[in-house]
């Protein structure tokens, strides 16, 4: 689990890949301050496990599922990358809940200047843009941002100087290839909403509905 804070930006020493598959060297510094064999590690949003790690990089695997939902696939060697530990249960929250399971990619359409801030315009799927709302939260690049538009073809983010400091969406321009993580508690509320209609054979259905949210006070 995650918080979508980026701890800092790394760098693609090297890729070794198979036919579907891929090993990636990182080089690192903060989070390989306390890191472990098996450790998870989020590389651009996605979560991954630490096979092997010496003083400044580490080694982690990525599997075929992994290649195809992700924008993983175009890395490169000197490729930056944002990185953040797993969440420690005594740490603060400072983001949102992030699994670092990316439910698919989103394309930059513009980039503009708005003063101090900058804009961002991605497009993405509707089955990603139905979990977006505005003032809610969406997880670029494994970065914890608040939307500030969205329409049914994409969304809008404003973008702080300290969030463009300290990750690669600095890199990203017009074009770019970015990983997208929606906000779980939208997509547990849907699962529960439609569990009753999944298996029209199903006995004893207990649908939840929004008549039955409001008389029980949520």
């Amino acid at each position: 689990m995650f918080t979508g804070i980026v701890e800092e930006i790394g760098s693609i020493k090297g890729i070794s890949k198979g036919a579907n598959s891929a090993v990636l060297t990182l080089s690192a510094s903060k989070v390989l301050e306390d890191v472990n064999l098996g450790d998870s590690i989020a590389v651009n949003g996605v979560c991954l496990t630490v096979t092997s790690y010496r003083q400044d990089e580490f080694t982690v695997d990525v599997m075929h599922e992994t290649m195809d939902r992700s924008s993983l696939s175009s890395l490169k060697a000197g490729s930056k990358v944002n990185l953040e530990r797993a969440m420690m249960a005594n740490g603060r929250f400072g983001g949102h809940i992030v699994s670092g399971h990316i439910d698919g990619t989103g394309k930059i359409l513009s980039v503009k200047k708005d003063d101090n801030a900058i804009w961002y315009q991605i497009s993405a799927d509707k089955k990603i843009l139905k979990y977006i709302i505005e003032k809610g939260s969406i997880t670029v690049d494994g970065i914890s941002l608040t939307v500030a538009r969205v329409t049914d073809r994409d969304f809008s983010l404003s973008i702080i100087p300290h969030t463009l400091e300290n990750t690669i969406l600095a890199y990203k321009s017009e074009g770019h290839i970015v990983n997208l993580e929606n906000d779980c508690i939208a997509k547990y509320v849907e699962k529960l909403m439609n569990f009753g209609n999944l298996d029209s054979k199903q006995e004893n259905k207990h649908e939840i509905t929004r008549e039955f949210l409001l008389k029980n006070g949520f």
